[in-house]
């Protein structure tokens, strides 16, 4: 009996690392590429400070690309020992399906420990380490975060839109300030500027040459009419503050990246008067979505047996029709995370509901033939 749980166990953990590899790579590390390289050209930020957001972006494909990995490698595992007769060959031996599936449902456990490891405290992690290296690239290279003909936008209250760039000279610059509803309330027009990192107070130096300054009403800001034009400067100094850059994405954290003590503990934090629910939600998708592996472990070994295919792409195919379905509900729920009407935190587990107990009656189904 060794034997079979080595011969099934090998199949099915090599398919599924190729299927997690391949996986990661196009489905996630090819979009972060794209969304990167206007980083490494046009933002001149270093290739070692890419390659680490690759790995700070890493853990959160893996809580999707190991469950959909071990399904299609499971489809495939199974459809081609269905295809070649060697099913039938065990169970004509006397050997059950479920004494068959022992190695799947052994692997099915330790992936989901794993996924629940990543999704309780690896990933939340890395999504701190991300947003701290954020805060860390404005205060060690400022330069970095502006490029040509875009509109700068990492800080909450300000928006700068730089014409050209040459070396560490911005040119023609427009600068807005902008109120708690992100309506600009004073614009400042600059042909260049050149930019400076003040770390001790934490904040950025903009010097600007020939500069206009625009007041807007306070009262009514998008009232054009109202709109005050100020004195002209030859040069200034315009201070751009980090703080509220840092209590953005350093101290309003987002719930994702909230490990799970801190989570229950937030729950548990009398001083906290927002609504608690979207935590809530978020504590059962960390569990909801770690079942995947065991979920799609019942779903996968009949439909594979079933379908009696060695073709790969019907294996693909099926493994994008379930993992879709399966993350859809996931998805759904996160949407609407705020919505008490919604039940979310029971549309959560929906999916494995739904995949569980169909998966136990192909199971024994298949087992009885």
């Amino acid at each position: 009996m060794k034997i079979i749980d080595r011969y099934v166990g090998q199949s099915v953990f090599v398919t599924m690392l190729i299927g997690i590899i391949v996986l990661s790579l196009v489905l996630v590390l090819g979009n972060i590429f794209k969304e990167l390289l206007d980083l490494l050209i046009n933002h001149d930020v270093p290739i070692q400070t890419v390659l680490a957001f690759v790995a700070f972006v890493l853990p959160f494909s893996l809580t999707f690309t190991i469950p959909w990995g071990f399904l299609t490698a499971l489809l495939l595992t199974f459809g081609r020992i269905s295809a070649d007769n060697e099913m039938i060959a065990l169970r004509s031996s006397g050997v059950s399906i479920a004494r068959i599936c022992i190695a799947v449902f052994v692997l099915a456990v330790a992936l989901t420990a794993i996924c629940f490891w990543i999704n309780a405290d690896v990933a939340p992690k890395a999504e701190q380490k991300m947003t701290q290296a954020i805060f860390d690239i404005a205060t060690s290279n400022p330069i970095s975060l502006f490029a040509a003909d875009e509109v700068v936008d990492q800080f909450p209250d300000r928006r700068v839109y730089v014409g050209g760039k040459d070396g560490d000279t911005l040119t023609d610059l427009i600068v807005f300030e902008m109120n708690e509803n992100e309506t600009p309330t004073k614009v400042i027009y600059s042909k260049r500027g050149e930019l400076t990192a003040d770390p001790e107070h934490e904040r950025l130096l903009l010097k600007l040459y020939d500069a206009r300054f625009e007041q807007r009403d306070a009262g009514d800001a998008r009232d054009l009419d109202k709109i005050q034009h100020g004195i002209l400067m030859q040069e200034g100094m315009f201070p751009i503050s980090l703080e509220s850059l840092y209590d953005e994405h350093i101290k309003g954290r987002r719930l994702s990246s909230y490990t799970l003590p801190e989570l229950f503990g937030y729950l548990g934090d009398p001083t906290v008067t927002a609504s608690k629910l979207p935590a809530r939600v978020e504590i059962s998708k960390r569990f909801s979505s770690s079942l995947a592996c065991i979920a799609f472990a019942l779903v996968a070994v009949p439909l594979g047996i079933t379908a009696h295919r060695k073709e790969t792409s019907v294996g693909f195919a099926l493994s994008l029709v379930i993992a879709f379905t399966y993350f859809f509900f996931i998805i759904l729920a996160d949407t609407f995370r705020d919505n008490a009407k919604a039940m979310p935190e029971l549309l959560i587990w929906t999916p494995n509901i739904l995949f569980i107990a169909l998966g136990t009656v192909l199971f024994i189904r298949l087992a009885r033939r």
